[in-house]
């Protein structure tokens, strides 16, 4: 049975209270953390319950030093300071020495990294990563078709396409205009987000992960999936990607459209929570299912839900306000970790990847935490608790 706004005003929502002992459970753990994850960074999800130590690589290191930040913001303890700028030298380094970045994740990577470290500590490293950060990504775009090509060498073929979760990387361009004075970063970042709204929006108003674009004529080609179940199917954190990217396009852009199209996705997204409200990582998948559930994308959600209400009119900003506060209420009682012999990670039952017939994946971090659920999960605690100055 589909959820309303009704039926999910149902549930508890989370107070301050609870709010407040999630955020120190987490500072907690982060805390306890950074012994093995300073020099080091956690793998991108864990395993059994555990994160590895790896080196600054692959899509993910920048979740673990956002999370770093924000219990600094927290706490004010100096030691999650050093611990995070110990972490941008590594990033300088990698961007430097381009290790593991023939990809679009610079916002990912270097937002929550390098920019979190330039604007509450001045750091002129993190300012340097962060631009050649955006440099680097700027070199994806495509004129013909005017979008960021998400993988593979610029330009190839078979990989002339975007992905939905682009749009939490459109951020670092328009912080590179602010900073350089330069439009043409914001230019593209406009300019794919455009793009990206005509190509990855449903008429049902699910979204697909990623849509190829015609070499030959810039059009918008044909949508599948890579990580959802169906290429007509909705893949849960895809959907979430939509709801956070819109309205972080919303902030930057103040197109009045996009007050419409958030609605349209954070709306499916609602209709299609199971009844304990944690989704199941596609959308296929109902209550009752034996699939796994992905955390992380109601922790992206509900971000993405707590920034757009700003902008809203009263009665629609307090409407998603009370979905926000409910949906971020289940993820404490289900999903949040309160036990460091269980896991070193924040937020449990995560999904990376999931194989089915028709997507390219194979099982990985399924039923795990993952270091972008313990960083947005962190990120919408902290929205509740303050007046958080963003790091996108």
């Amino acid at each position: 049975m589909a959820q309303t706004f009704e039926s999910v005003m149902g549930y508890p929502a989370a107070d301050e209270k609870m709010v407040r002992e999630a955020m120190e459970e987490a500072v907690r753990i982060v805390r306890a953390d950074l012994p093995v994850f300073t020099e080091k960074f956690p793998s991108s999800n864990s395993f059994d319950g555990f994160y590895e130590a790896t080196e600054n690589v692959e899509w993910t290191t920048g979740f673990w030093t956002g999370a770093i930040w924000l219990a600094y913001e927290y706490t004010k303890d100096e030691a999650f300071k050093e611990a995070a700028l110990v972490q941008v030298d590594s990033f300088l380094d990698r961007i430097q020495n381009k290790i593991d970045v023939n990809h679009h994740d610079m916002g990912f990577l270097f937002s929550l990294s390098c920019v979190a470290a330039y604007k509450l500590t001045g750091s002129e490293k993190g300012k340097e990563a962060a631009l050649m950060a955006a440099d680097h990504l700027a070199e994806r775009y495509r004129e013909n078709g005017k979008f960021l090509q998400a993988w593979g060498n610029v330009g190839e073929a078979s990989e002339y396409r975007l992905i939905i979760d682009c749009l939490l990387n459109l951020p670092i361009l328009y912080w590179a205009s602010e900073v350089t004075g330069e439009k043409r970063y914001a230019q593209m970042a406009e300019n794919h987000i455009r793009t990206a709204m005509r190509c990855v929006l449903r008429e049902d108003d699910s979204t697909y992960h990623t849509y190829f674009i015609d070499m030959e004529t810039g059009e918008p080609a044909y949508g599948v999936t890579h990580q959802g179940n169906r290429n007509n199917s909705a893949w849960a954190r895809g959907q979430a990607w939509g709801i956070y990217g819109i309205a972080l396009s919303y902030h930057y852009l103040k197109d009045e459209s996009y007050i419409d199209l958030f609605c349209r996705v954070t709306d499916f997204f609602i209709r299609h929570l199971p009844e304990d409200l944690v989704p199941y990582w596609d959308f296929d998948f109902d209550t009752g299912s034996t699939e796994p559930r992905d955390s992380s994308a109601a922790a992206v959600a509900v971000c993405g839900i707590l920034e757009m209400v700003k902008y809203l009119d009263e009665e629609r900003g307090k409407k998603y306000r009370e979905v926000a506060d409910r949906l971020m209420a289940a993820l404490i009682t289900h999903c949040g970790n309160r036990d460091l012999k269980q896991s070193n990670g924040i937020l449990l039952h995560g999904t990376y990847a999931r194989d089915s017939k028709e997507n390219t994946c194979t099982n990985r971090g399924v039923d795990e935490c993952n270091t972008w659920g313990d960083y947005f999960y962190m990120e919408a605690l902290t929205r509740m608790l303050s007046d958080w100055k963003m790091y996108w």
